[in-house]
């Protein structure tokens, strides 16, 4: 049998793209990928700025089986005790 080569064509999204695909923050991705937590952006150009599809889909995996194993740290109840002030209610006027 004659094997036929594969070609892996690697595709990149910009950064619209990326946030229709991952909803936090430009500043939360940012400190993510200083941090090693998200795939690294690269620049195309000077003013272009990419990131690699199939490792941004293998990171949202990795994400999704984490939280299913419960392996992702929730953020804590806050402290309603802590706060400094108040919340305003606001009275309906007549």
């Amino acid at each position: 049998m004659k094997q036929q080569a594969e070609t892996v064509v690697k595709r990149t999204i910009r950064r619209h793209q990326l946030r229709e695909m991952v909803p936090l923050a430009d500043t939360t991705i940012y400190d993510m990928e200083q941090r090693g937590e998200f795939p690294q952006r690269f620049y195309l150009t000077s003013r272009c700025v990419v990131w690699d599809l199939s490792e941004i889909e293998a990171w949202l995996e990795g994400r999704r089986r984490a939280s299913r194993a419960k392996a992702v740290k929730r953020a804590p109840i806050p402290d309603v005790q802590l706060r400094k002030t108040r919340p305003i209610k606001h009275r309906a006027q007549a």
